[in-house]
């Protein structure tokens, strides 16, 4: 499970990779963790309320998040946040998801995964992946409109460089082609769910630990 990335790109160069409006959005660059603030591209309303205007789609907006929305009522633990969507087919968030104003991208310079080895202090041992050639890249992601709007990311099985590390499972990294981008933000939920495709997924590759740079 992803629990951690970095977004080393500040507000203005995450905006023009994707040609959103960057606002007033403060991010220079840093890790991402649970609990704490991300920037994310959405294609939506400020306020979803009301009918959705009509004509052409919305431009994409860089607009901050919270990393990790609210359970479900009747949840275990009212107060532990959800990360991560394993089933796009759970009443929790299937109204979201085919709700295109909910969906967004969740930009990403490097993520981390946990392997299945531990050091000499029995610790498990990080990875680090990106994707070859791109310097900012998408992860698939679902916002709630929360007291605080926060977000989830998309997560399937581990494969690839992944998989070898030992790595269970990974977010779903959306491929370096605008359409796939376009559907996930204004598409129904056949191209949606089309664009997230293991098939057209974006090749990770392992690469070092930022902290050893």
């Amino acid at each position: 499970m992803t629990v951690l990335y970095r977004l080393d790109a500040s507000a203005e160069d995450i905006a023009s990779r994707f040609g959103a409006r960057a606002g007033d959005d403060p991010w220079q660059g840093g890790y991402v963790a649970p609990l704490k603030f991300a920037p994310v591209i959405t294609a939506g309303r400020e306020f979803i309320a009301g009918a959705r205007p009509s004509g052409k789609p919305l431009q994409p907006r860089m607009t901050p998040r919270l990393w990790g929305v609210l359970p479900p009522p009747a949840a275990e633990d009212p107060t532990r946040r959800i990360t991560s969507v394993r089933n796009t087919d759970s009443p929790f968030w299937i109204g979201n998801l085919r709700n295109s104003e909910f969906r967004c991208l969740v930009p990403a310079t490097r993520i981390m995964l946990w392997g299945s080895e531990t050091d000499y202090e029995g610790r498990r041992l990080q990875h680090w992946f990106a994707p070859e050639g791109e310097r900012i890249f998408a992860l698939a992601g679902v916002w709630k409109d929360e007291e605080v709007p926060a977000f989830a990311l998309l997560t399937r099985a581990a494969s690839g460089a992944a998989l070898k590390a030992g790595c269970r499972s990974m977010p779903v990294v959306l491929p370096d082609d605008e359409r796939a981008e376009e559907d996930w933000l204004h598409g129904n939920w056949d191209a949606a769910s089309t664009a997230t495709e293991p098939s057209r997924a974006a090749t990770l590759l392992e690469i070092g630990d930022p902290a050893a740079n």
